[in-house]
């Protein structure tokens, strides 16, 4: 099926991407405090999610170290081989985790992040948040030298500012290496890098924004909308605003818009907000939804089967502008 979808470069890399990947930290096991974000999936069930993901044309797959210490990782190599994929075949994205570190463990816990994803080898490495005790400079000085030894293949950040960003590019640019990546929080319930600089600046420096909770934590698949009572079963996102009843009606607008857009194109409202996010603005954004269900899974494969009309997806920037920032 990834012959019928329109792959994009990750970044100015030569590496050709689905316009969705596979998030996987509903992988993690529970194992530490970001783990338990989700339940714990059984073995059976990520295998088969990585399945039906690879069934439905996505070629690449986001992980982290911190996702449940290395177990999403194990996990996701497990069921790639189960699978018969090879090395090369796909491509693997994970993270290094910054937290009460400088930049100096980079290097030295590379070979940890190989081995859990072992065979498979590291397409694009992140620095998952800019929290770390060593500036963004000596971060990407320790990045760039884990490309010269062939350790990982590109560069990317994740959670990172428009200058922190631009001052990654730019330490990279003096060992001749492209920023490739910046990974945030994107969805047509926040749109605040359209405000910020991280858009703007992304597009000007040829960086490929990839976009998390594209479906904002669940909400803009109707669910929670339509059946309140499940927000009880969320864990931590019950506590958030937007699952509140005040937000739930802030947000019903573009609930209702998804819903009305997915009977005309005979899809989910799932499938039509991460339509508009992964084109709206060209080919600079790709989405990493996660699932936990192998309908999630086959969901996002679908989103990138179809492409609304330029006038659906202006209305739906209009309807969801209360949310730009």
């Amino acid at each position: 099926m990834t012959n019928q979808i329109k792959l994009r470069n990750l970044g100015k890399s030569d590496i050709k991407i689905t316009p969705i990947g596979l998030g996987c930290w509903q992988f993690s096991k529970r194992a530490n405090f970001a783990g338990k974000f989700w339940p714990n999936l059984d073995d059976g069930l990520i295998l088969d999610i990585v399945k039906v993901s690879l069934a439905g044309g996505i070629n690449w797959f986001d992980t982290a170290e911190l996702y449940g210490n290395g177990t999403s990782e194990r996990l996701l190599s497990k069921s790639l081989q189960a699978e018969g994929i090879e090395p090369g075949e796909v491509i693997i994205c994970t993270k290094w985790s910054p937290i009460f570190r400088t930049a100096s463990n980079i290097g030295r816990t590379i070979d940890v992040r190989l081995a859990c994803l072992e065979p498979f080898p590291i397409d694009l490495y992140m620095v998952h948040q800019p929290f770390g005790f060593s500036s963004e400079k000596k971060e990407m000085e320790a990045m760039a030298k884990l490309v010269r030894d062939q350790k990982i293949r590109h560069v990317g950040v994740s959670n990172f500012s428009a200058s922190k960003m631009r001052n990654s590019w730019e330490t990279l640019q003096k060992s001749g290496i492209s920023l490739q990546v910046n990974q945030v929080q994107y969805n047509l319930l926040n749109r605040k890098i359209e405000t910020n600089g991280i858009l703007e600046t992304a597009r000007e420096l040829g960086i490929t924004i990839v976009a998390y909770s594209p479906l904002a934590q669940g909400l803009l698949t109707g669910k929670f909308h339509d059946n309140p009572e499940l927000i009880k079963k969320t864990g931590y996102r019950k506590y958030f605003s937007m699952f509140k009843p005040k937000g739930l009606e802030k947000s019903r607008p573009v609930i209702e818009l998804l819903k009305s857009l997915g009977l005309k194109y005979e899809r989910t409202p799932s499938q039509i907000a991460l339509n508009w996010l992964i084109n709206y603005h060209g080919d600079l954004i790709v989405a990493i939804p996660g699932a936990t269900k192998l309908s999630h899974a086959e969901e996002n494969a679908g989103a990138m089967t179809f492409k609304m009309a330029i006038d659906d997806m202006v209305l739906l920037d209009e309807v969801s502008k209360g949310f730009r920032g």
